[in-house]
C-alpha cells in the first residue's frame, strides 16, 4: 500500500510541476535577460528545492500532528484521516466545476496566469504580467531576478501534495520520508523538464489542458485515497 501511496504522490507532485507557472517564468525571464541554458536550469533548481522544502516543513507538521492522533486513536484516525481525504477531493471537483485553475500569480500582479485553452495565449499572458518587474528589468540586476522567482515559488507550496502525507502517516516517519523524497522527485523532474523542454524549442507544449482539468483530476486522486484509507487495514510503524 505504501507503494501504491508513493506513486499517487509522484502523480501529485508531476501534475503540479507541469502547470506553466512552475516552468514558464523561468524560460520568459531567461530569454528577456540572455541567460544560458544552463543558467536558467540551476535557477529553475534552486527555486524547485525551495518550494519542495516549504512544502516539505508543511508536511512535516501534518505529520507530527497526525502521528499524535494515531496514537492516541489508532483506527478511528484512519477512518477520519479516509474521511477529511473525501472531503479535500470533494472540495476539488468543487473547483473543477467552478473553472478548474488552482494557479494563479506571476509576478505578484494577482491576475490569473492563465484562463484561456492557448498556450501561446498563456504565454503572451505571463510576458504581459512580468515586463513591468524587477524580473525582467534590465534595470535590476541577475541577482534581484533569481530573487524574485526564488521567492515566486517558494512561497507557493504545493497543496495538493499536503493531503498525500496526511495519507501516509499511519507509516510513521518512514512514510514521511519517502513521500518527501517522492515529492521532490516529483517536483524537480517536472519543472526541469517542461523548463529544457521549452528552452529547446518545444514551445507548444499541450499543458494548458492539463492545467484546465487539474482540480478535477486531484479530486479523482484524492477521493481514491480517502477510499483506500477507510477500506486498509490499520499499518504498524
Amino acid at each position: 500500500m505504501l507503494t501504491t501511496l508513493a506513486a499517487t504522490g509522484f502523480t501529485v507532485a508531476f501534475l503540479h510541476a507541469a502547470i506553466p507557472t512552475h516552468w514558464l517564468p523561468f524560460v520568459l525571464v531567461a530569454r528577456a535577460r540572455g541567460w544560458t541554458r544552463g543558467k536558467t536550469i540551476a535557477v529553475s533548481m534552486a527555486a524547485g528545492l525551495g518550494h519542495v522544502l516549504l512544502t516539505s516543513l508543511l508536511g512535516l507538521g501534518i505529520a507530527w500532528l497526525g502521528l499524535q492522533l494515531d496514537e492516541h486513536f489508532g483506527e478511528l484516525f484512519n477512518r477520519g484521516a479516509g474521511g477529511v481525504l473525501l472531503v479535500v477531493a470533494l472540495g476539488f471537483f468543487w473547483r473543477q466545476m467552478r473553472g478548474g485553475v488552482l494557479h494563479h500569480h506571476v509576478g505578484g500582479s494577482g491576475h490569473r496566469a492563465s484562463e484561456h485553452c492557448g498556450h501561446e495565449h498563456d504565454h503572451s499572458h505571463m510576458e504581459e504580467e512580468l515586463k513591468d518587474t524587477a524580473l525582467v528589468s534590465r534595470r535590476a540586476g541577475d541577482w534581484a531576478a533569481i530573487a524574485g522567482l526564488f521567492t515566486m515559488i517558494t512561497l507557493s507550496p504545493c497543496e495538493g501534495f499536503l493531503p498525500v502525507y496526511l495519507s501516509g502517516v499511519h507509516y510513521g516517519w518512514r512514510g514521511f520520508m519517502v513521500l518527501s523524497g517522492i515529492l521532490a522527485v516529483g517536483t524537480l523532474g517536472g519543472m526541469l523538464l517542461f523548463t529544457w523542454l521549452t528552452l529547446v524549442g518545444f514551445a507548444k507544449l499541450p499543458i494548458q489542458r492539463l492545467e484546465r482539468y487539474e482540480a478535477g483530476l486531484l479530486g479523482v486522486v484524492f477521493a481514491g485515497l480517502g477510499l483506500m484509507m477507510l477500506f486498509a487495514e490499520h499499518g504498524g510503524r
